[in-house]
């Protein structure tokens, strides 16, 4: 849904951003509200997979001959005494 909002601006700062707008093809409304997005949009960063997985590095841990153990310290480490 869109709202409507009012500010004041100096004349020749309005002056100057109707000229861009109308470079860009724009309308003053329409050029704000791009600069508005551009402002606020989050940030487009490229994350690895590895990055998420942890994929090649293991950390000195070995599943299968530590499984009791891992286990049994997860257990204890959700369940205090």
């Amino acid at each position: 849904m869109k709202v409507r909002i009012q500010f004041a601006m100096d004349r020749e700062l309005k002056s100057r951003a109707t000229v861009r707008a109308r470079a860009s093809g724009l309308s003053l409304a329409e050029y704000f509200v791009s600069l508005i997005e551009k402002d606020l949009a989050l940030p487009k960063t490229k994350i690895g997979v590895e990055a998420i997985f942890n994929l090649g590095s293991s950390r000195g841990s070995n599943v299968a001959a530590n499984k009791h153990a891992m286990i049994a310290e997860a257990i204890a480490g959700r369940h205090p005494r």
